[in-house]
């Protein structure tokens, strides 16, 4: 079997290979992603459209099949509108390279330009009460090692308003606890690493947790969080966290009703997030903290909710003098050097 245009596979080759890793230094996720819609585009063609895979080429790539193919995944797939334009931001993306690889292709930017982005609302961000928080964080036995490794792990995301993928790849190397003012090195989307300061609580349990899972001297090149299959440690999934999470948010649901019904990790990340903004933490110090590119990604903490707007009127009628306490940040210079990468 020949191929029609042996181009459109050699950038295809070269794009997920070469020019992400290397050149764009793009993460493994998002490398993973892209390669994905790639091959679902690619099997949509050949399965819906009936082009045979050999003949496949640049040419397939025109507003009317990019269309039809974004609305066979929402149609036959269910996929969220959210989700459609991350599927045409990665198409997007491939046919800007593959025109910048050869002239010839200069005309896919204009067919991808033709396919708009979906509107849709957002939904406003999902986070959990101090009350919340406090009963989801005692549910696990620490007099057990599940339940110390659980507890410990829910308490460092929170802390460190980490992403789950973060916390699961983080080493025990990546921490930093002897200069007074402990923080943990987090690798996040973009292989973009931050330094982020940690409380003395979440240190004493990250010894107390490496007494029962890791041997003395440390190996800072393990995982910091792992399991044990057949003899051999592995790190530890997204799913098995996924798993005991949403047991104990169940089970933190009967005695605190108002627990999220569909509780998961990113959660935490949203809570401490607004934990810090409602702090008085600056919104553009939220989003280095939590390792945005961008404030305007922060701004979806940025809204006032019930009870900002009541405590703001509570303060308006007080008698005090209304002199505010000092923000959690402010006037401390290491730490927002740290957020902002100088330290």
């Amino acid at each position: 079997m020949k191929l029609a245009d042996t181009s459109f596979y050699e950038a295809t080759r070269d794009w997920l290979t070469v020019h992400l890793p290397k050149h764009q230094r793009c993460s493994t996720n998002t490398i993973k992603s892209y390669k994905h819609t790639l091959n679902i585009f690619v099997d949509y063609l050949v399965d819906e459209k009936n082009i045979k895979i050999h003949k496949l080429s640049f040419a397939q790539f025109t507003a009317k099949n990019i269309k039809d193919f974004l609305d066979w995944l929402q149609e036959t797939r269910n996929i969220s509108a959210s989700t459609r334009n991350q599927r045409l931001m990665a198409l997007r993306a491939f046919t800007k390279y593959a025109a910048g690889r050869d002239a010839q292709n200069l005309f896919l930017q204009a067919e991808l330009a033709n396919v708009p982005k979906q509107n849709y609302e957002k939904s406003v961000v999902e986070f959990l009460s101090e009350d919340e928080l406090k009963t989801l964080l005692i549910m696990p036995d620490r007099s057990t090692k599940l339940g110390l490794r659980n507890s410990f792990l829910m308490s460092l995301m929170y802390d460190a308003g980490a992403r789950l993928s973060e916390v699961l790849n983080l080493k025990l190397g990546n921490f930093e606890l002897e200069q007074g003012k402990p923080f943990v090195y987090l690798t996040g989307k973009g292989n973009k690493t931050r330094t982020v300061p940690i409380m003395n609580k979440t240190v004493q349990m990250f010894r107390r947790y490496c007494r029962e899972f890791h041997a003395e001297p440390l190996n800072q090149d393990d995982f910091l969080f792992y399991t044990v299959i057949h003899g051999v440690k592995h790190q530890l999934s997204p799913d098995a966290v996924q798993l005991f999470m949403r047991k104990y948010c169940e089970k933190a649901k009967r005695t605190c009703p108002s627990m999220p019904d569909n509780f998961h990790p990113h959660q935490l990340r949203h809570t401490r997030a607004i934990h810090l903004y409602r702090g008085g933490v600056p919104l553009s110090l939220v989003a280095e903290f939590l390792g945005h590119a961008q404030i305007s990604t922060a701004q979806i903490y940025a809204y006032a909710d019930t009870e900002m707007k009541r405590e703001a009127i509570r303060k308006i009628d007080s008698s005090s003098d209304n002199t505010q306490d000092p923000a959690v940040w402010e006037n401390d210079r290491e730490m927002i050097k740290r957020l902002y990468g100088l330290i």
